[in-house]
């Protein structure tokens, strides 16, 4: 089995996870393939961004992580998948700060991305940023994350030997996908309340990470090629949508969609155990893993991304080709001279914040009088032990190809 199977499969495999967890999610998808169908039959340009094909079977996911080796072990299993960490994003500069960091593991090649486009937008835990942790909530958060395994080591050398080898028996697909399925399942294992009320304090992001022994998929994410009318049909069908869709407005007047747009269903009240001060168990319920659904746009170039930032859509052009000639955003040219607009494949980090923040319980507590903690790409990728790749050189270089 090839990696690009591998990761079909394995979308698949976790797609089936996260429905049986969370039937709203199963709701989504099937809402999201009814207004699909309806723009594909209404619309002539309705593959300008994709296949119908890969759009169905798109979904992106996420997760989050304690500690650089959790990371690093987790950049094999996605490596294995064909999967390699594109991006650098700090959400601790977002309203409201988030103690993390993140990168989105993701194909990179354009055949690969239209076979099977699936993504994992991964998030660290940066432990030792004092604007969230003290000393010794760091010491203690350090010892709790170094107690647990999230990742078999049976699943490692698997990934290893996937990797390695490009390949993979019928038999050791299998075992690899039960092992790496089943490490991002909802864990029954009692959560201490105490501790996580405490890192709730500090976010609950923190304590989704840092509060229980275990990871899982935070949120899974179809594709939707009119994200308005799926708002307003997951509202029509009574279920809690958060207040708007985060990103770009519509665009109107027959100007391109650019970047990415997002919103998702609140998070729901999940029936949880706990384990209380004295050593009971008791029943309760956490909220923090929700429905996101996305629409996809061309990519933007770093001129298009300073003019959107500083001016939003309102300053681009209103076609395909005065974008490319003003070099706003990304596109190759067909053999018939046409252009064909580079799918954005990324994510935005105010986006990515306003949808963490709209599905928190609290806005937590930051410190702002502390220095935070230096994180960037080149610490990113040091702790990787791998390539981190700059989304604008992939896009670049794609276009490049075709002038």
């Amino acid at each position: 089995m090839s990696p690009t199977a591998l990761r079909a499969r394995f979308a698949a495999a976790l797609s089936e996870l996260y429905g049986s967890e969370v039937p709203a999610y199963t709701t989504l998808v099937e809402v999201s393939a009814e207004v699909n169908a309806d723009v594909l039959a209404s619309r002539d340009d309705a593959e300008r961004f994709g296949s119908i094909g890969r759009v169905t079977a798109e979904r992106h996911g996420a997760i989050r992580l304690g500690t650089t080796d959790e990371l690093a072990q987790v950049a094999r299993i996605f490596g294995a998948c064909g999967m390699y960490p594109v991006g650098f994003y700090d959400l601790r500069e977002a309203t409201p700060a988030i103690p993390v960091v993140s990168t989105a593991f993701r194909p990179t090649a354009r055949p690969e991305l239209d076979e099977n486009p699936f993504r994992v937008f991964t998030s660290l835990l940066v432990v030792d940023d004092r604007r969230f942790f003290d000393e010794g909530l760091e010491a203690e958060l350090r010892e709790f994350l170094a107690a647990r395994t999230l990742f078999p080591d049976e699943l490692l050398e698997l990934a290893d030997l996937m990797e390695g080898e490009h390949e993979l028996t019928s038999a050791q697909a299998d075992r690899f996908l039960e092992l790496a399925t089943a490490a991002f399942a909802l864990s029954p294992e009692p959560v201490d309340r105490a501790w996580y009320a405490r890192l709730e304090e500090v976010s609950s992001v923190a304590a989704d990470i840092g509060g229980v022994a275990s990871t899982h998929i935070n949120h899974l994410t179809p594709r939707v090629l009119d994200i308005d009318d799926l708002y307003a049909r997951m509202s029509a069908r009574g279920v809690e949508m958060i207040d708007r869709v985060q990103g770009p407005p519509r665009a109107e007047g027959g100007r391109p969609d650019v970047l990415l747009r997002q919103t998702s269903f609140r998070a729901l009240a999940e029936p949880r155990t706990f384990r209380e001060p004295d050593g009971s168990l008791a029943s309760g319920d956490l909220r923090v893993r929700f429905g996101e659904v996305e629409a996809r746009g061309v990519a933007l170039t770093p001129r298009g991304r300073d003019l959107y930032d500083a001016q939003g859509v309102d300053a681009f052009p209103s076609t395909d080709v005065e974008l490319d000639a003003a070099d706003l955003a990304y596109y190759v040219r067909a053999g018939d001279g046409t252009l064909q607009p580079i799918v954005y494949e990324d994510f935005l980090p105010k986006s990515a914040a306003g949808i963490f923040a709209s599905n928190l319980t609290g806005d937590g507590s930051v410190d702002g009088s502390r220095e935070g903690t230096v994180r960037d790409a080149s610490w990113l990728q040091d702790v990787l032990g791998r390539t981190l790749h700059d989304p604008y050189d992939l896009y670049e270089a794609e276009r490049a190809a075709t002038r």
